[in-house]
């Protein structure tokens, strides 16, 4: 079992960034690849970005390439998610996520999720 907690989200202007965390408690963080998904209001959850065990393998959907960063410390059991020249279509709830497989997309292949955080684009 692994417990997941986001934090970071908030209310930013078109063009700026944010910095999202999901800390992680339970067992070994670095067994788990991690991955960010979002869900805006009446949408599906969509993936966004995810990383490797080591940190050293990252995939990312094409709305955000370019544009986000996915990162991870193990030794600080956090995985991070970068998010520059923010849009308004970016604007929903943020969640992390973890899984045994790699690569993984399909939020099927998750096995454990956060609780989410708000990220709001204004125009």
């Amino acid at each position: 079992q692994v417990q997941l907690v986001e934090s970071g989200g908030g209310l930013v202007q078109a063009g700026g960034s944010l910095r999202l965390s999901c800390a992680a408690s339970g067992r070994t963080f670095s067994s788990y690849a991690m991955g960010w998904f979002r869900q805006a209001p009446g949408k599906e959850r969509d993936f966004v970005a995810a990383v490797s065990w080591s940190g050293d393998s990252t995939i990312y959907a094409t709305s955000v390439k370019g544009r986000f960063t996915i990162s991870r410390d193990n030794a600080k059991n956090t995985v991070y998610l970068r998010m520059n020249s923010l849009k308004p279509e970016d604007t929903a709830v943020y969640y992390c996520a973890a899984s045994f497989e790699w690569p993984v997309v399909p939020k099927s292949a998750y096995d454990y999720w956060g609780q989410g955080t708000q990220v709001t684009v204004s125009s």
